[in-house]
């Protein structure tokens, strides 16, 4: 059981950003920082290529709406790497079988995913782009913070992580509610304003024909 924090840790930042998942870990394996790092994860190709991403996923996912699109394409995406480097990094341990390590992280990344979408949807009903910013900024900084602790304490940031996901569902209840409370009243609004324009019209002219 040594390995499942890391891996719940690691699907958990899967399901926010799973290049600076991948790029921050094969960094930490390739620079000796840590031994539960598979090679795979610490080949060239793969940490330049995960580079890449995490830097455009770095631009899109501050833009707004392009961070919705972005969302809809990583569906599938952030699931499968949370799965895949859950599986490697329990191989590489050998203390948890890597089916059950990739169905941990998957389905955590998967949460987390749905989370990060959600509130990203949310958010993105305000006109100002600035909430986008400092909710992106966020969400890089705390992968990079908790990647980084859980390699040195890995029960620790497992039990962060955990508490990060716990609260990221209750802000996306919570944001949902607060929409649809402003959708009904913006409902009700329309609604009264065309009642009292169909109620409100000019009165009919009587006096024609004779109104003596």
């Amino acid at each position: 059981m040594s390995a499942l924090p890391l891996v719940f840790t690691s699907g958990w930042a899967s399901g926010i950003n799973a290049y600076a998942v991948v790029l921050l870990l094969g960094v930490f394996g390739a620079t000796g920082l840590t031994d539960e790092v598979p090679e795979a994860l610490q080949r060239t190709d793969v940490l330049i290529v995960a580079g890449v991403l995490f830097l455009c996923e770095a631009v899109a996912d501050k833009i707004p709406y392009v961070d919705n699109v972005w969302d809809s394409v990583h569906t599938v995406i952030r699931p499968v790497a949370g799965a895949v480097v859950a599986a490697l990094l329990a191989g590489e341990s050998g203390s948890l079988p890597e089916l059950a390590a990739g169905a941990v992280g998957g389905s955590t990344a998967l949460m987390s995913h749905l989370v990060k979408a959600g509130t990203r949807m949310a958010v993105n009903t305000s006109p100002e782009p600035f909430s986008n910013i400092v909710l992106s900024t966020g969400e890089d900084l705390a992968v990079a913070g908790v990647i980084t602790f859980a390699v040195f304490h890995p029960v620790a940031a497992a039990v962060t992580a955990a508490v990060l996901l716990a609260l990221g569902v209750w802000l996306l209840v919570f944001l949902a509610s607060r929409i649809r409370r402003f959708l009904r009243r913006r409902a009700q609004r329309r609604e009264e304003r065309r009642l009292a324009g169909a109620g409100g019209g000019p009165p009919a002219d009587r006096s024609v024909g004779g109104g003596r």
